[in-house]
């Protein structure tokens, strides 16, 4: 049972181009929004976390990856100053 909910402000003309579409699929405003939602959320946290490389693209991806890393001063100077919240007193 769905016990969460979500209200939403919407012309007259959106609510009636919603309302049209849920009916061509045989659904009601609700499911067809929240359908709709959750697939437009799910694309958008997959395009944060996958992306497709062809086969060189890849390979130069991985050896960027597995390359050694260079001198990095600011990294460094960063990992050099003591957190505000360390106890230790060295």
């Amino acid at each position: 049972m769905r016990d969460a909910s979500i209200n939403l402000r919407a012309l007259p003309e959106q609510r009636d181009l919603i309302d049209h579409a849920a009916n061509l699929l045989g659904k009601n405003r609700s499911d067809f929004m929240l359908e709709a939602a959750c697939e437009r959320a799910q694309t958008i946290v997959l395009d944060q976390v996958f992306f497709n490389l062809d086969e060189k693209k890849f390979q130069q991806f991985t050896a960027l990856l597995d390359a050694p890393q260079g001198v990095n001063p600011g990294l460094e100077r960063l990992m050099a100053v003591k957190a505000p919240w360390s106890t230790d007193k060295a």
